[in-house]
């Protein structure tokens, strides 16, 4: 594996791969990397004969400063998983390598309702944030195909848009969730948590599996409450929102309808984490 920490020689050395013929694969991460990275790696490793992951804790889709200052860092450890799973570069930058121009200089970018849904509502300035450094890491990466995690379902189709825009050749692979054998989905905020907490957080996904077992039998405000309430009596301190809605758009639905393809999503606060979750129904 090559590490780079600079964009020039990255790009340089790319530029000769890609003359050779080579297809190149990305995957954008804030490290920290647990399987649920390594099964991005493994796949981009199979679509692609080049696989390129950075690594860059992104200040600015941080709506919340202690967020960012609690996001655990463990580069020696990701450099190991990386090498053992056969990554080919590492792209390690430091803020003003990606930012060159400061930080309050930074573009807006068309979104649309997505912005300001779900995600978007509880994290305003999030998406902003997450769309600045991608289409900086993709201008310098220029990979044939991304490589995303289905866990942040919102960001997936956030990104999707901006990349219609300025990014239209490049293809974006969706990967499936990993879960513990618990069924709670890997995150790198797990880290924080408690033995205890990580024990009752596995109700996020359970009230996931609870929605899609009872969908049709009964109405979808009453599962949404029900799900609520069993997030509650499983230790969760906060949810921001547990909703149901079409996979394509992320608009919220009144009601169940077999012709359309639904996802359920929730975001809760345990132990003063934030997790996120989502289960196609």
């Amino acid at each position: 594996m090559i590490l780079f920490k600079t964009t020039k020689p990255l790009q340089e050395h790319l530029k000769k791969l890609a003359d050779q013929g080579l297809t190149i694969g990305f995957v954008p991460t804030m490290g920290a990397l647990h399987n649920g990275h390594l099964s991005l790696i493994n796949e981009c490793r199979e679509q692609c004969d080049i696989t390129v992951c950075s690594i860059f804790v992104n200040p600015t889709q941080f709506n919340d400063k202690k967020d960012f200052e609690k996001y655990p860092v463990t580069i020696e450890n990701d450099t190991y998983l990386l090498e053992t799973n056969k990554t080919d570069i590492l792209f390690l930058p430091a803020v003003e390598e990606i930012y060159t121009n400061g930080l309050d200089q930074l573009q807006h970018f068309h979104l649309g309702y997505l912005e300001n849904i779900l995600e978007g509502k509880y994290r305003p300035g999030h998406f902003q944030g997450v769309c600045n450094v991608v289409y900086r890491l993709l201008n310098i990466v220029m990979p044939n195909i991304i490589f995303l995690g289905r866990k942040d379902y919102q960001q997936c189709l956030v990104l999707k848009t901006m990349m219609q825009e300025f990014y239209p050749s490049v293809k974006i692979a969706l990967v499936d969730i990993a879960r513990e054998t618990s069924g709670l989905a890997m995150s790198s905020r797990n880290m924080r948590l408690s033995e205890k907490a990580l024990s009752n957080a596995d109700a996020l996904y359970q009230s996931l599996l609870f929605i899609k077992q009872n969908a049709f039998k009964k109405d979808i405000d009453t599962l949404k409450s029900d799900a609520h309430q069993g997030l509650l009596q499983h230790g969760f301190d906060k949810v921001d929102y547990i909703e149901i809605c079409d996979t394509d758009t992320l608009l919220p639905v009144s009601a169940f309808n077999k012709e359309k393809k639904l996802i359920a999503l929730v975001a809760a606060f345990i132990e003063n984490v934030r997790l996120i979750d989502n289960l196609v129904l």
